[in-house]
């Protein structure tokens, strides 16, 4: 037996299991394991493998799923996630849906537990390892940089109007950390602030990272905000580097740690 996020324990399944899931991350990490051709639905936003999703139902969204589309697939296990899905979600699958799986990565590191879970679940164990591998060897090659690197205040947004950004408490918060940077503000509450022009300077942050996601911050921005933060660095960021866990965590970490030695070379 295998135990998810909240406890819950699921027997390993066969190859008749049919898979529904609800966390875009996730979609791509079945995929990865070598469970495509089990899953029958998917969110949305579930983009990855860009050509391997299109032939999956789509259930609506991750908050606003669509559950007479994911009853009529009569799946075995719908995966979910306590960020990502509410749990009236949850609560609602349980009463038709035999395996309800719940995850919850709160870190890079998490990534290893989860690799492990689904690939208990779903009998794939082997290749769950291999990920496992790779990524290990990712954070390893980042706690050898971090020495290195110097430390910045880093505002990380999310959100334009109004301005939206990351607690400590957040994956993306501890993604950050590995490369030394520490985002700001630096309550763990509420996860996601909202910040007004003059509270946006206060902070004075020595980097500033603008998301792909979920606002689809472009070039313009960062000319707005070189009125507000004049002594940052301001860049774009692909959301999925830092937000994005399984398998895509992998490739994340390498591209964060390429960009912390590029900005570690380009400081004075």
């Amino acid at each position: 037996m295998f135990k998810d996020a909240i406890g819950q324990h699921h027997a390993p399944a066969d190859t008749s299991a049919r898979i529904v899931c609800l966390v875009p991350s996730i979609t791509e990490l079945l995929f990865a394991l070598g469970l495509g051709d089990q899953v029958v639905g998917r969110t949305g936003f579930c983009i990855h493998p860009r050509n391997a999703v299109q032939a999956v139902t789509k259930c609506g969204g991750t908050k606003d799923v669509k559950l007479d589309v994911v009853r009529d697939l009569q799946p075995t296990h719908v995966i979910v996630n306590i960020d990502e899905n509410t749990r009236e979600t949850f609560d609602a699958l349980r009463e038709t849906v035999p395996h309800v799986v719940v995850t919850h990565p709160n870190a890079p590191a998490d990534n290893l537990e989860l690799f492990a879970l689904l690939g208990g679940i779903f009998s794939c164990s082997q290749a769950a390892e291999r990920l496992s591998e790779r990524l290990q060897q990712e954070l390893d090659a980042l706690a050898a940089l971090r020495p290195t690197l110097p430390a910045r205040r880093t505002l990380y947004l999310i959100w334009r109007d109004p301005w939206m950004s990351i607690s400590p408490d957040t994956y993306i918060s501890r993604n950050l950390a590995l490369l030394n940077w520490h985002t700001v503000p630096s309550a763990p509450e509420p996860r996601y602030p909202t910040l007004s022009d003059k509270a946006l300077s206060d902070l004075a942050p020595e980097l500033c990272l603008l998301s792909s996601e979920p606002y689809p911050f472009r070039d313009q921005h960062i000319d707005e905000l070189r009125g507000h933060l004049p002594s940052a660095d301001i860049r774009l960021i692909d959301g999925e580097m830092t937000s994005w866990y399984g398998s895509r965590a992998i490739q994340g970490l390498a591209q964060l740690r390429a960009l912390a030695q590029d900005l570690a070379h380009c400081a004075p």
